[in-house]
């Protein structure tokens, strides 16, 4: 650490995600000459090229990977001291699974009327950030982690059963319960194959499923599969979102989700992180005993 300097780190940085030197320099501010020197003290002092440059842009050298990813980590822990020393007044970073954007922004919204003046930035996603690395400041998870520097609780316990349009129904399950004998011949609309572990994903498969003409890492994707017709999904029960769907009754009950609440052991004494962790976990169990 002491040959790199941070300021040529975040031109690596800033080259990997432009493409070039000329966009590197634009979005920091410096002249494409800058930029270039910049990189070439980065790489006297790694002593090996990091960058190939051609007039067709950039491109990142094998050699380069090691100090991208310190550049990230460093970019990552920049900004979480920023917003840490923000006091009473910041952003709040919170990750949470698509599926739950909905609910969350409400408690969010909420914690916001107390708080004016912390912003949010509430990122919905199935790439969950590194909360670890302070990517993000607060998260909700569907699976335990495995690091000793977050802090775990569970909040909520989502309850599973299988849903699909009146239609589908109407056309081929007038009985409204499925057979294990009989799911193969069915469709079903599930989540991307990276998240086939989850509970909810394994039962339909212990059910008899075995096509899926849909998937998606978007919930609002898989609703509206299942709306239009494409076959049948494990959804959370009481969701008012699947109101107009059909409940489907099968011989073995749904499955369980438990959903955690994550943070950074470093923000404990934060008072605005800890005031917007009181936000999400009320609203969530508020939601869940309403399931």
């Amino acid at each position: 650490m002491d040959t790199f300097s941070w300021d040529d780190l975040r031109i690596l940085l800033a080259v990997h995600r432009t493409g070039s030197l000329l966009a590197a320099g634009k979005a920091l501010g410096l002249s494409t000459s800058t930029t270039g020197r910049r990189l070439d003290a980065l790489e006297a002092a790694a002593g090996c090229r990091l960058v190939s440059r051609s007039q067709a842009g950039t491109q990142l050298e094998p050699s380069a990977m090691r100090l991208l990813r310190l550049a990230e980590d460093l970019e990552h822990g920049l900004n979480a001291e920023r917003r840490d020393r923000g006091g009473s007044r910041g952003t709040i970073k919170v990750s949470v699974p698509d599926g739950a954007v909905q609910e969350v922004t409400s408690a969010l919204l909420a914690f916001r009327l107390e708080h004016p003046n912390i912003d949010i930035e509430l990122w919905g996603e199935n790439h969950l950030v590194d909360l670890a690395k302070r990517e993000a400041d607060i998260g909700l998870r569907l699976t335990r982690s495995t690091s000793n520097l977050l802090v775990e609780k569970q909040v909520a316990t989502l309850r599973f059963g299988l849903y699909a349009s009146a239609d589908y129904v109407r056309r081929h399950l007038p009985s409204r319960r499925l057979q294990k004998s009989e799911a193969g011949r069915h469709a079903f609309v599930g989540l991307d194959e990276k998240w086939k572990g989850l509970p909810h994903e394994q039962w339909m498969r212990a059910l008899g499923a075995e096509r899926f003409p849909f998937r998606s890492t978007s919930i609002l994707g898989i609703l509206e599969a299942v709306r239009q017709g494409v076959g049948i999904a494990a959804l959370v029960e009481h969701d008012a979102r699947i109101a107009d769907l059909v409940r489907i009754e099968t011989s073995a009950p749904g499955p369980v989700q438990p959903l955690f609440l994550v943070y950074h052991n470093e923000l404990r004494k934060v008072p605005h992180i800890r005031a917007a962790l009181a936000a999400i976990e009320t609203y969530c169990r508020r939601v869940s005993s309403d399931r």
